[in-house]
């Protein structure tokens, strides 16, 4: 990627919310990344005109146009499935933010459309490049896990646009997928107060050698946003994370990842393997959501059944 470009690629971007807006800013920015990449204009459903200098477009231009060769979908959760495969279908390369879909089977007709076109279908997981994750892959390299647990917190999320919690926080699925390998669904609970907008979801999974591992996620009004870990080894415990620094360029490094997919420069095994475990912890995520809302089912038909006449 340190070579000349010979040529540009021509980038839409969908959707300018936070993750639209940083991308239309390393794009503009010289970057050896942004070397490759022609910024043509953005997409919105709102309208906005120009921003910084940048166009707006509609969606058909978009799809239809030569020039554009890239789609980055920064878009609410529910909607990138339909995005992904106009792209694809129009004979662009994609780049999504996470969760691809809210759904594991969309995600494997996607990928397979992508393939049937030749085209890079890439998911992006700035949360594999935190310093943070850096730290803890260190930590846990060659330590044999007794148990853990991983609990975030934040403020409330619209399921309707984000999707159901599992797939709203599978960032903090694919850390321990990445850090502990394919885990197994053994329970699901989600509390829920609509009124309060109040929601906790509680997952216990285990690794292939049967350890144990806790993963909670809790939003609500007046939670901050906050990540606690705990994992137990047989060499000892890591408790918490320490302060290890700022994380810098997060999303411009993922461009940089995406970039070397589109010149070729990933093996077929390095992207098997970021496929399989992409797959893995979606088809985590939608048979949590199954046993959450069956559970559900089960307590209102044990509450109509105990109903008198």
């Amino acid at each position: 990627m340190n070579a000349e470009p010979e040529r540009k690629f021509g980038v839409v971007v969908v959707g300018v919310g936070r993750a639209g807006s940083v991308r239309i800013r390393d794009l503009r920015n010289p970057h050896a990344s942004s070397a490759f990449l022609n910024l043509i204009g953005f997409v919105s459903r709102r309208e906005l005109g120009n921003i910084d200098e940048v166009q707006q477009i509609s969606l058909e231009n978009a799809l239809s146009s030569p020039e554009v060769e890239v789609a980055y979908i920064c878009s609410e959760s529910s909607s990138h499935e339909d995005y992904i495969r106009q792209f694809l279908n129009a004979g662009k390369h994609v780049l999504v933010e996470y969760p691809m879909t809210l759904s594991w089977e969309a995600a494997q007709d996607l990928w397979k459309l992508a393939e049937q076109k030749g085209k890079v279908l890439h998911e992006e997981h700035v949360e594999l490049l935190m310093e943070e994750f850096a730290f803890l892959k260190k930590e846990v390299v060659g330590k044999d896990l007794l148990k853990g647990s991983l609990l975030f917190t934040a403020g409330p999320l619209e399921e309707e646009r984000f999707g159901f919690p599992a797939f709203s926080g599978i960032s903090r699925l694919t850390w321990l997928v990445s850090l502990f390998g394919e885990l197994s669904l053994i329970s699901a609970t989600l509390e829920e107060r609509k009124e309060d907008q109040h929601m906790k979801m509680t997952v216990c999974l285990e690794t292939e050698n049967k350890r144990p591992l806790t993963w909670i996620e809790e939003k609500g009004p007046g939670l901050k946003r906050n990540r606690h870990l705990s994992f137990h080894f047989k060499s000892g415990s890591l408790e918490n994370m320490p302060n290890v620094g700022v994380n810098k360029n997060i999303f411009l490094k993922d461009q940089n990842i995406f970039v070397q997919k589109l010149l070729g420069q990933f093996s077929e095994k390095e992207l098997a393997a970021e496929k399989k475990r992409i797959l893995h912890c979606l088809w985590l995520a939608e048979e949590i959501q199954k046993y959450c809302y069956s559970k559900k089912e089960e307590k209102e038909t044990c509450g109509t059944s105990k109903m008198g006449p």
